[in-house]
């Protein structure tokens, strides 16, 4: 995570010939592509100041107002942070873990992708980490997966029905229990496609999940004895049932 950039940050306005006019389409939209660029390329990094909005207007050739829009769309996509005050300006931040796990789960969301498929990645990924997650959890890991079976149980016992974004939280935090952020960052970008395939399997079988959760809490107190085969056992059993019940011709008990 970037932290606050200082007056002495290096400021991109010292690099006259970095910017260019735009002249084409929707304006505010080819100034964001032309600093995302500048951002990726290494030309401007996390704590660089851009120049004042009255100098990129003079730079692109347009008004103060499209580089103002131009500018609340790059704070939008968390390229840059709007100060105000006299050591204000647009500062360059660095992408934090949630921004590109969100920009991650928006390609799957919007890309062709089915259900089984993200299922079948599921059992890819979340079987691997087993033997990570049964390392390192600590027990506030097992205390917080534990909290996530005590409240699908309430549920279901107080509505008889599973709500699926619990399961699709309780895979996010095991995955969080390897204590290592890229894994975790992976695990958070699957949790939109996630919830949409355990929903699809939901629809099909509105008992989704009851089996599930007394699989989840099977998974957890494996994984509090350290027993890899075990929580290896469980966990590919209970996913093996989700796939199943998104192939074609499943037989309908999902997850």
């Amino acid at each position: 995570m970037s932290t606050e950039p200082e007056v002495a940050a290096r400021s991109a306005g010292d690099r006259p010939d970095m910017f260019s006019k735009v002249n084409a389409g929707r304006v505010s939209n080819l100034i964001v592509e032309q600093i995302r660029f500048l951002i990726r390329d290494g030309q401007l990094k996390a704590g660089d100041r851009l120049p004042s909005e009255r100098e990129l207007g003079e730079r692109f050739g347009v008004s103060r107002v499209t580089v103002r829009e131009a500018l609340k769309m790059l704070e939008a996509n968390g390229l840059v942070t709007i100060k105000v005050g006299a050591r204000g300006g647009a500062f360059v931040t660095a992408p934090t873990s949630e921004r590109v796990g969100e920009g991650i789960s928006d390609l799957l969301t919007f890309s062709v992708v089915e259900p089984a498929d993200v299922t079948e990645a599921r059992q890819v990924f979340e079987l691997g980490i087993v033997p990570l997650v049964c390392r390192r959890a600590d027990e506030q890991d097992i205390t917080d997966l534990l909290e996530i079976c005590d409240r699908a149980e309430a549920m279901l016992k107080a509505d008889g029905e599973y709500p699926v974004s619990l399961s699709a939280e309780f895979h996010v935090r095991v995955a969080r229990a390897t204590h290592n952020p890229a894994l975790e960052l992976l695990a958070r970008s699957f949790h939109g496609p996630m919830l949409r395939s355990l929903m699809r399997a939901q629809e099909g079988d509105p008992r989704v999940g009851i089996k599930g959760t007394q699989e989840h809490r099977e998974f957890v107190e494996a994984v509090r004895m350290r027993d890899v085969a075990a929580a290896t056992a469980v966990m590919t059993t209970h996913l093996a049932r989700t796939a199943e019940r998104l192939r074609p011709g499943g037989d309908g008990k999902g997850e």
